[in-house]
């Protein structure tokens, strides 16, 4: 197998595995480690195990001479749309979608390594980002998407160094590849049938983080990370296929050329995220965790696709005004020893989504602000081996919608009842 083939084969294997659906708001997954007993508070501060390396990889300084950290966790969205005089054309007389939420699994996995006492290593694998929306078609909103996926994985090595007792530091590199599928009905035609189109973009890109942990008291520690935005290239293809077969015809004022696939390409940059966690032990049985994250949305704001071959080279494909702001996250947590071995977790956060008004809330991602209530435990049999459990239901706020595109109508109407449900388990032990 050339060494071609291997590079591109070894992340259409791994997107096997990381099809994660969005748990937290915008699309990110939050869900990279311990924790989600927690609501994920006091990340970038408790340092518990290997998973620090993606919240914190200075917090490596606080685990044992060798660890390793494992989990998967399973997300459930509901996004159910009620339409509300909508403008849609051919797709007026369609149905509202049903359920566009759909089970996604996000795995991962981290290895610390000591070097000496004060000098560590580790590698992460995971998914920071995610997001899957699929509705029963034809719907009101075919004509801007039936079915939306993105899926990353990231690769971070890091490093870490103790300062001294209260101090130290770290940093990383990330590998990230990126893939994005997007389907969507052009509507119907006496030539043509009905036109879909598969609208498919990926790349790789480098980025980086760092992280200090302070720790002023044995029972107080406190974390501050950074994670920079990505930027990608992505380039991929565009299909669109019709009952007839190859064929040209106008569809909703516009020219559709069917049984042709044409390159296309796309800039986008994901966002930078910055942390900031306090771990604070109350007694021998309480501890308290609080968490601020700030994540730089803005650098999403009209992503364009335009045609790299074919007969329509140099023009634009899609545009699709996101215009997506920045965001805070605030999260409380709390641990309460119930036995030596036994740990009962708490958590509560609030999520700003990026996505602030009706005019650029996409049905591909219907997304509002969110309210995290989250419960888990902690099993410890011996010093070496965590197993950890936990559950969450992320409420999100009634989101109404009026998205208008060019020969593609206004969706108009409101998503209500939606919310997340995300289940998740970590093995972690020392060795």
């Amino acid at each position: 197998m050339s060494k071609e083939v291997s590079m591109k084969l070894l992340p259409a294997l791994l997107l096997v595995a990381f099809s994660g659906t969005a748990s937290a708001a915008g699309f990110s997954l939050f869900s990279q480690g311990s924790g989600l007993g927690n609501a994920y508070a006091g990340s970038a501060a408790k340092a518990d195990d290997a998973s620090t390396i993606y919240y914190n990889p200075a917090g490596m300084t606080q685990l044992k001479a060798r660890e390793a950290s494992g989990g998967l966790v399973l997300a459930r969205p509901i996004f159910k749309f009620d339409n509300d005089n909508s403008q849609v054309g051919v797709f007026n007389a369609a149905g509202d979608g049903g359920d566009a939420g759909a089970w996604g699994a996000v795995p991962n996995g981290y290895l610390s390594w000591a070097l000496n006492k004060d000098l560590y290593l580790g590698i992460g694998i995971g998914a920071p980002f995610g997001q899957k929306t699929s509705y029963d078609v034809p719907w009101k909103g075919s004509a801007q998407s039936n079915e939306f996926e993105v899926v990353t994985i990231n690769i971070n090595p890091s490093i870490a160094y103790r300062v001294n007792d209260k101090f130290s530091l770290g940093g990383g590199v990330s590998w990230q590849y990126l893939k994005a599928d997007y389907y969507k009905r052009l509507g119907t035609s006496p030539v043509l049938g009905a036109a879909k189109t598969h609208l498919s973009l990926s790349d790789d890109a480098w980025g980086w983080n760092v992280g200090v942990l302070m720790t002023p008291s044995p029972s107080t520690k406190v974390g501050l990370s950074y994670r920079s935005a990505i930027q990608y290239h992505a380039d991929g293809t565009n299909n669109v296929n019709g009952a007839a077969g190859p064929a040209s015809d106008f569809v909703a004022g516009q020219l559709i050329r069917v049984g042709v696939q044409s390159d296309v390409e796309a800039d986008i940059k994901l966002p930078q995220t910055a942390i900031l966690s306090v771990a604070q032990k109350l007694s021998d049985r309480w501890e308290m965790l609080g968490d601020v994250s700030w994540m730089g949305w803005n650098s999403i704001d009209t992503i364009d696709i335009y045609h790299t071959s074919g007969p329509q080279n140099g023009g634009q494909l899609l545009s699709l005004p996101a215009h997506f702001q920045n965001t805070y996250r605030v999260a409380l947590g709390g641990n309460y020893k119930y036995t030596d071995a036994v740990t009962l977790m708490f958590g509560l956060a609030y999520d700003q989504s990026p996505v602030k008004n009706p005019e650029t809330r996409l049905s591909a991602m219907p997304d509002n602000d969110r309210i995290w209530y989250a419960l888990g435990a902690k099993w410890k049999p011996d010093q070496a081996q965590t197993f950890e459990a936990g559950m969450m239901y992320e409420y999100i706020k009634d989101a109404n919608i009026n998205h208008s595109e060019p020969g593609q109508g206004t969706l108009n109407g409101n998503y209500k009842g939606s919310g997340v449900w995300v289940f998740g388990g970590q093995y972690s032990m020392a060795f």
